[in-house]
């Protein structure tokens, strides 16, 4: 993405993220009384959490480290309860907007109204806060979801095959040290013949990466057939070829519009993000390409993190294809725009012959928290003739 775009989109970004605080502020104020007490430490609270998350990610490309790390966090969370204060405000003005017309608010409404703005608000801050703290616990408990298909080709050797499969770590700040530790130890304990890493494993900057020490954690997988990754659309956004170095030099291998004949059994075929263009100019090899010289007598899995355009992959004779990126929305309800936007924002699906599918993830974008979904570590046991 050239300069001059990220500029105008970083402040358009800015501009719609201000604007949206503003009107939350705005409703807040109105709901507690002037002469409030603490009024003013509410305030300075309630801007210091709208800046935190810009200045966390601003201080985290400098070396005050400690301080970027704690404002990422708050700032993180802020985002999850601005979202659901907005839906709350949003809600609340709408019913203001119908009682205006039709009287549906019962009268002790209006017996002590500024009373009643104050409970609302208390009851709402209460609500969101709740919700963010269950959706956080939510993050840290993925599940192991264990999925079969059957693979109508033969294959010399054993007749079936365990797949590890995770998408959308998204290491970083949030996602760090620890988490990748237990991401490790889960992968492993399911005994992975290969496993697959499909994109949007780095979270954007490296650094934070870089500065725990995560790759050393990642060099700890362990597979018969190793640990193969394509790129997603967060490796280009934080620079692609840095990610994919420091990850390659972790004893992660990427296909990037390649494949691989693995053990004479099976083909493994992984395309680049769709996001290259974007970021490079380049386009990325179209899918005739990149199976050029794959032999389709053999079991061919396919990996393209972004699940567009899914009939494409099943034309040209992949079994299974794993892809992720949706999050299946992350924070409801998100999940009913993804629906709306992917052909499968979640889950599995078949479309000729060739099985798909989409997962959840296993880390977070922005907010640490996760409602109406669970993250995910798959375990796929594909099983031959």
């Amino acid at each position: 993405m050239k300069a001059g775009s990220f500029i105008i989109f970083f402040t358009i970004v800015l501009t719609i993220y201000f604007f949206i605080n503003l009107y939350i502020f705005t409703r807040a104020m109105q709901a507690m009384p002037q002469g409030m007490s603490g009024r003013i430490w509410i305030i300075i609270a309630f801007w210091f959490l709208v800046c935190s998350f810009v200045t966390g990610r601003i201080l985290d490309r400098t070396n005050v480290t400690g301080l970027s790390t704690i404002l990422t966090w708050v700032g993180s969370f802020w985002l999850g309860f601005m979202f659901y204060s907005l839906l709350a405000v949003i809600v609340i003005d709408l019913s203001r907007v119908i009682n205006h017309f039709f009287h549906v608010y019962p009268q002790f409404f209006f017996t002590d109204y500024s009373r009643t703005k104050l409970v609302t608000l208390l009851i709402t801050v209460s609500a969101v806060s709740l919700a963010i703290i269950g959706g956080f616990i939510n993050t840290l408990n993925p599940r192991i979801n264990k999925l079969e298909f059957d693979i109508p080709k033969i294959v010399r050797g054993e007749k079936e095959l365990n797949i590890v499969m995770a998408s959308d770590i998204h290491l970083g700040t949030i996602i760090g040290k620890n988490r990748s530790e237990y991401l490790v130890s889960r992968i492993n304990s399911l005994n992975p013949d290969i496993i697959l890493l499909a994109g949007d494993i780095v979270d954007e900057d490296l650094r934070p990466v870089i500065r725990q020490n995560i790759g050393e954690k990642l060099s700890q997988l362990k597979a018969k057939y190793g640990v193969w990754a394509i790129t997603g659309n967060h490796e280009y956004i934080g620079g692609v070829t840095p990610a994919v170095n420091y990850l390659a030099a972790h004893n992660i291998t990427f296909l990037r519009d390649s494949f691989t004949l693995i053990d004479d059994r099976f083909y493994l075929v992984g395309r680049e993000d769709r996001d290259k263009t974007r970021f490079t100019g380049k386009p990325r090899k179209s899918l005739d390409e990149v199976m050029s010289g794959v032999d389709l007598s053999y079991p061919v899995i396919l990996m393209d993190h972004q699940p567009f355009n899914l009939p494409a992959a099943a034309s040209k004779g992949a079994d299974l294809q794993l892809s992720g990126h949706t999050h299946h929305g992350q924070i409801f309800p998100i999940n009913l725009i993804t629906n709306a936007i992917y052909e499968v924002s979640h889950g599995i699906t078949k479309i000729g012959e060739t099985n798909f599918y989409v997962s959840t993830g296993f880390g977070t974008w922005g907010p640490p928290v996760r409602i109406g979904t669970r993250p995910e570590i798959v375990c796929i046991k594909l099983r031959f003739k």
